[in-house]
């Protein structure tokens, strides 16, 4: 059995006197590919802003391979390890698809520093490798605002890959994408899970039958139901609650 490489205890978030997350108990085993679901407002994206460092939380601790990071901001929780992808991809959109991904695999360096250092064979090689597993070697030597919507998004993950984090933070990723981008993009992420822990929020339930192994769904900053795709489509309250009807369709 892995050992939690994430445990939230006790979360709490309020913003204007509104409850967002309320009393949230919440863990993340090393090494597992958790899909997050819930109906807008259930606390989604907010749980992942306590959790990259975007916003602060009122209460509650979040721990991180052991560590406590509550409240830390955004680059010192990078620093520890926790990587998150946004839905509008966020690179260098005048430069080469690959100095994006060696900018990112500088992390430390400024930006011009990075263009500017001599990198190593080692450097090159892992670019050229990430290139590869995103399925953009062959444009490597594109700007990046020339990549289609889908082709941004897997840059983006390759950054976050490039920084060699424990942990990724995907929010919505095939947003916007066609059918056959949504599933390529569910294959590359199966198969980053396979070396890296991922907390995946999708709304797409085709994307989330392919990818679920295990399943949190929130409703009104809590849990609702966790546990294997089957049983929270079983789950009568989720199906109520979640979809307001009697049926698992689209999120």
């Amino acid at each position: 059995m892995s050992e939690n490489i994430l445990e939230i205890t006790g979360l709490v978030t309020r913003v204007s006197g509104y409850t967002i997350l309320d009393d949230l108990h919440f863990s993340v085993q090393e090494n597992e590919l958790r899909v997050l679901l819930g109906p807008n407002g259930a606390g989604k994206t907010t749980l992942i802003d306590m959790i990259s460092g975007r916003y602060k939380p009122t209460g509650g601790k979040i721990h991180f391979r052991g560590r406590d990071i509550t409240g830390l901001p955004p680059h010192k929780i990078f620093k520890r390890g926790i990587c998150r992808k946004f839905q509008v991809p966020n690179m260098y959109e005048t430069l080469r698809v690959f100095d994006n991904v060696m900018i990112s695999l500088a992390g430390h360096r400024l930006v011009v520093q990075s263009l500017f250092h001599k990198h190593t064979a080692a450097d090159h090689e892992r670019v050229v490798e990430i290139l590869e597993f995103i399925g953009l070697a062959g444009k490597a030597e594109y700007p990046a605002d020339a990549l289609s919507h889908g082709e941004r998004q897997w840059l983006e993950m390759g950054m976050l890959i490039a920084a060699d984090p424990k942990m990724l933070l995907l929010d919505e990723p095939t947003t916007g994408m066609t059918e056959a981008d949504k599933q390529k993009t569910a294959g590359l992420i199966q198969r980053i899970a396979e070396r890296h822990t991922v907390l995946l929020v999708e709304h797409d339930m085709h994307v989330v039958r392919r990818l679920a192994r295990y399943v949190t769904v929130l409703h009104q900053g809590n849990i609702l139901a966790e546990g294997s795709l089957e049983d929270v489509v079983a789950n009568e309250q989720v199906r109520q609650v979640y979809l307001g009807q009697g049926k698992f369709g689209g999120a």
